[in-house]
């Protein structure tokens, strides 16, 4: 069987589904193609949504993309709600960034001066008031607010891109791209598992850590290698009464807390670049979440463990996404290798990708995410 269509984007996590939601919004014909493969990153991770506070937040090049990325999300929970899709997972809030040692204490306050350079809206607390703010922190050295934070469900806001999408006319396939299709230096189409073709002009690669499989049908290197994070949900109703009032909680130790409205609190996360393509849940990998957690966050010892998601996080060589035309190739985008900034970046990165294919001029830079680079 053979069909056609002007777009195909390959892999349906949060960019992926954010690239066909704002192509079809833009009356490009799209077809997403997604197998739901054990270990998607973007249903297991946490979802915090604060550029200044993130372990990127030191390169010039992903700060200045990741506000804008963080700026696009009202926008884009605009157009969904106006749309009758109130279920998006989506939640403005404020973070609390706390030190435990003097030595971290030395780390918030170049983060302070760090995020006033950048007019980032911070305000030191005391240690008093951020143990107020969430009662299960402990030994508090010293504390920042940032009142400009969000936290989304990464599953939540994909289904709700995707119902919007189909609403608007995608098309989706279950199945697993096995090839990417050239002809004279430009895309042809996809071969489907089970040897079926969609011949389009146009592919969008947005397959997360197995991203780099398509290198090769490429004529280029895609080095996008899974980072594997294993995160902890607890039941927290028995200890707070309102867990939707607390702030979201990290330490400048890079662990963190995340409150949620239905009495959820996720703890996270580990970070294994030698796991490969193995989504298990692992002793020590919850061994080290809980103690960094309960470090963080002593009171938390009492709340009810529910379970652990593992995502496989797409990981690049310098840590920065791999974002725009694939070159040599007519018609060829990746849009891949966000780490584990995906749900910060990652619905931001697909509308990037959709001016590109519009043929619009986005207003980030890209030159620093140029899939040429390697």
């Amino acid at each position: 069987m053979t069909e056609q269509t002007d777009v195909v984007v390959v892999g349906g996590g949060v960019v992926g589904t954010a690239a066909a939601y704002q192509l079809v919004e833009r009356g490009i014909e799209t077809v997403l193609v997604d197998d739901g493969r054990e270990g998607s990153a973007t249903a297991a991770g946490a979802g915090i949504v604060s550029p200044p506070t993130s372990s990127r937040r030191e390169n010039d090049d992903w700060f200045a993309f990741a506000e804008l990325a963080a700026a696009h999300y009202p926008e884009l929970i605009s157009e969904l709600e106006a749309a009758g899709i109130d279920d998006h997972g989506y939640k403005r809030g404020e973070m609390l960034s706390v030190a435990l040692t003097p030595a971290e204490a030395e780390t918030i306050e170049t983060d302070r001066e760090r995020a006033r350079r950048r007019d980032a809206s911070v305000e030191e607390i005391t240690p008093a008031e951020a143990e107020a703010a969430f009662p299960a922190l402990s030994g508090v050295e010293r504390a920042l607010r940032f009142p400009g934070a969000g936290r989304v469900d990464g599953a939540m806001l994909t289904d709700a891109l995707g119902r919007a999408a189909r609403d608007s006319g995608l098309t989706t396939v279950d199945g697993r791209v096995e090839e990417i299709l050239t002809e004279s230096g430009a895309v042809s189409g996809v071969v489907v598992d089970g040897g079926d073709r969609i011949d389009a002009e146009r592919v969008v690669v947005a397959g997360g850590a197995w991203s780099g499989g398509f290198g090769d049908d490429l004529g280029c290197s895609l080095p996008v290698s899974p980072i594997r994070g294993q995160i902890l949900h607890f039941d927290a109703s028995d200890i707070f009464d309102d867990p939707a009032a607390l702030p979201i909680v990290g330490s400048v130790a890079d662990n963190y807390i995340v409150p949620w409205a239905d009495g959820r609190i996720v703890v996270g996360a580990t970070r294994e670049d030698d796991a490969g393509f193995d989504p298990r849940v692992t002793a020590a990998g919850v061994q080290a979440v809980l103690d960094s957690g309960l470090r963080l966050a002593p009171g938390l010892a009492d709340a009810t463990f529910e379970e652990v998601r593992v995502g496989l996080r797409p990981g690049s060589p310098d840590s920065l996404p791999i974002l725009g035309p694939v070159p040599g190739v007519d018609g060829a985008y990746v849009a891949t290798g966000h780490g584990p900034t995906g749900l910060t970046l990652g619905p931001y990165s697909g509308a990037v990708v959709a001016q590109l294919i519009a043929g619009e001029e986005p207003a980030a830079d890209l030159s620093a995410f140029d899939p040429a680079r390697f």
